[in-house]
């Protein structure tokens, strides 16, 4: 591993230096960016800041190999018809790019910036990771909807050369059940598609091996954790958090700066494959051609007469039933020792929080082995599930943290949404069976402690009529404006009765039929809220019209329904002669 450190290290010296060059060359050679590009990506080889840290959520691929090709030193030509499906053929062939591949690249983009407009992501950035890490798909080898005719599969990451991940999927993706492999035109490995993986084209699944469910896992993947990503700080964050290296790093950036100068679509399955990878110099390891559906159920064994003596099979080979193997050290890993996690601090512990706020406490997870003993360095997942639009910090449902010293992980702080319910936020060690350590969550709804009329004006209207104006009050916490707080309205019986009137006036639903109670409603950012127009049935009467809130917010309003004073008595809903029933009327 020594040597193999070494020969890696004077290949990314010469592989960097390449880049600084290329990136140089391009510079000098391109024309201005194509007319309606964004702004330039702040890219550079030399780094003009030093290079950040990587996000502790670990990285998309596991640090699987890439392809290392760069891009061609003189300019694309743009291409006079930016039309998707429309393909041309001007320009320099590494510039185009195959049109179904390039949709999904963009259709990502537009998805970002209304999900997560801050982060600023361009499908530039989407296409060059693409053509690092599979060649845009192998040439743009897909079907019509985008998935890959055949699998694209990394080696296997067993720790001779590459990363050592254990199988996490049991071979569903990568068809391997001893190792991870990455997947797809995107390459994530599968533990981090468990938890990144998108729907990109609406069949209601989300492929590894599908382009648009891919390039738009890798847009979520890039915009997490807050980052903008047309900052260089947090656009080096994201990369690196793709693929841990300054090479990825340079290379991204240069095929990043090259499609930004001019672009097209070509016909798919014409594209170009890149010739070398940053593996050339490794020996290769097994690479099953296709994914299993599932594991296997392994049959029941007939009992031997003696011990068998099977031959060894090779480490990678699919549907292997030996035990989870040892690492090449003999050693085993920190996750190994593990036996299962606790919480550090929270037992018994409620975790509540209002919508919209961030919970007080900080969710966590200690490893430790059989005897109590602390783990540290082994990576903890946290996800929250349930129906609730709660996140962490960076708008995610999945954070990857790595035990302390101590052996404890502290998730990212956990945020209410405005949804009000229970939730629940699970922890597991990643990559290994421990038995993990739940939380439940509380949201409860923003809260008024008091509504008021915003006008004072009588509200009357003729039997079957409509009510002149709308009904309008304002919420307030405290004394401060209640905005997004939800409100219901109910035409009650009486001041004493607050269930629904079955008489008298009412709202009208979409299709246009009569209803007595309103939810759903929600105060502005001044804590208004104005109400549908009410209408009136033929029973004249004084009326009440409630409007409660979470938090003991309530009004009642008075509405008359008379006829005008020329008019003959309206029927009564009652065997009373009165022509204005009570507010109680129908009850």
């Amino acid at each position: 591993m020594a040597a193999h450190k070494g020969r890696r290290l004077r290949k990314g010296a010469a592989t960097t230096a390449a880049a600084a060059l290329a990136v140089a060359a391009l510079s000098a050679s391109q024309a201005p960016g194509a007319t309606g590009a964004p702004a330039p990506l702040q890219t550079s080889a030399g780094h003009s800041t030093p290079v950040p840290e990587v996000s502790a959520d670990g990285n998309a691929t596991g640090n699987s190999p890439y392809y290392t090709d760069l891009p061609p030193l003189k300019s694309p030509l743009p291409s006079p018809s930016s039309t998707i499906g429309t393909p041309v053929s001007r320009g320099e062939g590494e510039a185009g790019i195959p049109a179904t591949v390039l949709d999904a690249y963009q259709k990502a983009e537009a998805e970002l910036r209304a999900a997560k407009p801050g982060c600023n992501l361009p499908w530039q950035l989407l296409a060059a990771i693409g053509k690092v890490e599979s060649g845009q798909a192998r040439g743009g080898r897909v079907t019509a909807d985008g998935t890959t005719i055949s699998p694209i599969i990394g080696p296997q990451l067993d720790g001779n050369g590459f990363a050592l991940i254990k199988d996490t999927d049991h071979g569903a993706y990568d068809g391997n059940s001893s190792y991870d492999q990455a997947i797809g035109p995107m390459q994530f490995i599968p533990s981090t598609w468990a938890w990144a993986g998108r729907d990109g084209n609406g069949d209601g699944k989300a492929d590894p091996n599908n382009v648009y469910d891919a390039a738009l896992a890798a847009g979520h993947y890039l915009c997490r954790n807050g980052w903008d990503l047309s900052t260089e700080r947090d656009l080096h964050r994201a990369i690196l958090s793709y693929n841990n290296s300054t090479d990825y790093l340079d290379l991204v950036l240069s095929w990043v700066d090259y499609y930004r100068k001019g672009t097209h679509s070509v016909p798919d399955g014409s594209g170009g494959v890149p010739r070398h990878r940053s593996d050339d110099d490794l020996p290769r390891t097994s690479m099953p051609a296709t994914p299993r559906a599932a594991e296997p159920k392994p049959s029941k064994p007939a009992k031997p007469s003696k011990p068998a003596n099977p031959p060894k099979s090779s480490p990678g080979t699919p549907g292997s039933p030996s035990p989870e193997p040892t690492p090449p050290s003999g050693k085993p890993t920190p996750s190994d020792t593990v036996d299962h996690l606790v919480s550090p601090d929270l037992d018994g512990t409620e975790l509540t929080a209002t919508a919209g706020d961030a919970f007080e406490r900080r969710i966590g997870a200690r490893a430790v082995t059989k005897d109590g003993k602390s783990v540290a360095k082994v990576r903890v997942r946290f996800t929250i599930s349930g129906d609730t639009d709660a996140t962490f910090t960076g708008g995610e449902r999945v954070a990857t943290i790595a035990t302390d010293a101590k052996g404890v992980a502290l998730a990212p702080q956990l945020l209410a949404g405005e949804k009000a319910g229970t939730f629940e936020v699970t922890s597991v060690v990643v990559g290994h069976k421990a038995k993990g350590v739940g939380y439940t969550a509380t949201v409860t709804p923003r809260p008024a402690d008091k509504l008021v009329r915003t006008s004072d004006t009588a509200l009357t209207c003729a039997p079957g009529g409509e009510f002149a104006g709308q009904v309008q009050v304002k919420a307030t916490y405290k004394g401060a404006p209640a905005a997004k707080v939800g409100a219901t309205a109910t035409l009650i019986k009486s001041a004493a009765d607050p269930s629904a009137n079955i008489v008298g006036p009412y709202f009208k639903d979409a299709n246009g039929q009569p209803v007595r109670t309103l939810t759903g409603l929600t105060t502005d950012a001044n804590g208004v809220v104005t109400l549908p127009k009410l209408y009136a049935d033929l029973f004249s009467g004084t009326y009440l019209l409630r409007v409660t809130t979470p938090g003991g917010g309530s009004v009642t309003v008075e509405l008359k329904v008379s006829a005008p004073a020329s008019a003959s008595a309206s029927p009564s809903p009652s065997a009373s002669a009165s022509p204005s029933p009570s507010p109680s009327a129908g009850s």
